[in-house]
């Protein structure tokens, strides 16, 4: 991934993170408050939307620790990815992949730590 796509790929990750926020918040709150799912969802939303910030500054970094931004960004689109669907479905299964994006995201501060 080039140093410009990795600027553009958190950037799109920013706005996912707020669109799936205020479409939480808006147009699917009745759903979330009536599954009592809406504290899911917006764990979703503030891991996806802190670590695209994380993404952001790392492709600011020269060179871009690609390592790390590759593991938090996998991480990102399976922690939140699998508790937005679990929010919407309620398919309790969904909630056993969340700790793999968990560890992904905890992977990738570590590879920054001992970088």
């Amino acid at each position: 991934m080039s140093e410009r796509l990795t600027k553009r790929v958190a950037a799109l990750l920013g706005f996912f993170g707020v669109l799936f926020g205020a479409f939480g918040a808006h147009i699917l709150s009745r759903h979330l408050e009536r599954s009592g799912a809406t504290p899911i969802w917006q764990t979703g939303v503030l891991y996806h939307l802190f670590h695209a910030l994380v993404l952001l500054v790392l492709s600011g970094w020269r060179p871009v620790p690609r390592t790390a931004y590759n593991l938090i960004l996998a991480g990102v689109i399976v922690f939140s990815g699998s508790l937005y669907t679990l929010a919407l479905t309620n398919i309790k299964w969904f909630g056993a992949i969340t700790p793999l994006g968990g560890v992904c995201i905890l992977a990738g501060w570590l590879v920054l730590a001992l970088a």
